[in-house]
């Protein structure tokens, strides 16, 4: 769902850059409450991992084809101020390298595809643990819901800002139409793959998984008719807290994954166009798109320049892809998690001063 330069006027596109810009500073800081120095390094895998994924377009009906968007995964597995910034992330590398969404329409993406599926997903997320029973599939159940829906709901934000500032003259309920119905299928494959990496996620580690943290509620006890939380038991001899292990392990086997699915899975991806191409395609959306400001990177299009053999030149750029998302997002992330700590570090200053 990668809005090109075009498809939106200059002006909405403007407003809608500044109020992404405003959602990526609000995300800057409340990640700081997300993200910690072993947490930080699995926000940019996660980044990493959506770049990887988004690459592998699934068929859906009548020659359309449809992609990850991200959000409810990226909000469910390290929280929705951290998810906003992943997939912020991944539009921006996609945007400057590979000429994928466009530079003048960055906000719209950002926008559509992070905020508003991350705001929705996460959402609908946390209600439905409220109402469920405290568990592992709950948790999965919980992802598969809440993906299914912030697919349609960004289609419908889509269509909200082409009935706002679109550069044609195309009946409203025409979009809304075409957009919601092929968008509730492709919801179906979002919901899917992100059940499936939660649910692989959390039946390892939980205690990586932001949303299923809060899965062990505290012991209670009765006393003089009075519910409260029984003191905690005494540490045994043994293995680590799941707080405490390292996270190695999954890290190595997430890149992997990732550098797989971009580097070879992705040439045998439906080459059929995306949802958003093909209504707009068949609706006549398309007909002031501009020629992308990044068309001539040697990136372009999710190819190598000057590599031939088309296999080759995919699979180099998707593993190109994968390491530039991946330096970007830790790195961004570690500064955010670093500011975080010399927070902390303040505040304990702060605290001894005044016990002295």
């Amino acid at each position: 769902m990668h809005v090109p330069d075009g498809f939106i006027n200059a002006p909405v596109s403007a407003v809608t850059g500044v109020v992404a810009a405003g959602a990526v500073a609000v995300s800057l800081k409340g990640a700081r409450r997300e993200l910690d120095e072993r947490t930080a390094p699995l926000a940019g895998l996660v980044a990493a991992f959506i770049f990887a994924v988004q690459m592998l377009n699934f068929p859906v009906a009548a020659g359309t084809s449809g992609h990850l968007l991200g959000g409810a995964l990226a909000a469910i597995l390290v929280g929705p101020y951290t998810g906003v910034l992943c997939i912020s992330v991944v539009l921006l590398m996609q945007g400057i390298l590979f000429a994928d969404g466009g530079l003048t329409a960055l906000g719209v993406n950002i926008l559509d595809m992070g905020v508003v599926t991350v705001v929705v997903a996460y959402a609908l997320f946390r209600g439905l643990l409220g109402v469920l029973p405290r568990t592992r599939r709950s948790v999965t159940a919980a992802s598969f819901v809440a993906a299914l829906v912030s697919v349609p709901a960004a289609a419908c934000a889509f269509t909200l800002l082409y009935w706002i500032g679109g550069t044609t003259d195309i009946p409203i309920g025409k979009v809304f139409t075409a957009m919601g119905g092929v968008h509730v299928l492709i919801g179906i494959g979002e919901a899917l793959i992100t059940a499936l990496t939660v649910g692989a996620v959390v039946a390892v580690r939980p205690d990586l998984v932001h949303g299923a943290r809060d899965l062990a509620a505290p012991l209670k006890l009765r006393v003089d008719g009075e519910l409260i939380d029984a003191p905690a038991p005494a540490a045994a001899p043994g293995p680590a807290p799941a707080a405490h292990r390292p996270t190695r392990g999954l890290w190595i086997t997430g890149l992997v994954t990732a550098l797989v699915l971009a580097g070879f899975v992705s040439f045998y991806a439906s080459a059929n166009p995306d949802g958003l191409e093909k209504v707009a395609a068949d609706k006549g959306i398309d007909q002031e798109v501009k020629d992308h400001a990044a068309k001539d990177s040697p990136l372009a299009d999710y190819g190598v320049k000057d590599v031939s053999n088309a296999r080759l030149s995919g699979g180099l750029a998707g593993i190109i892809g994968v390491g530039a998302t991946l330096v970007a997002g830790s790195g961004a992330f570690y500064v955010v998690s670093r500011r975080r700590r010399a927070k902390d570090d303040a505040a304990a200053g702060h605290r001894t001063d005044e016990n002295v």
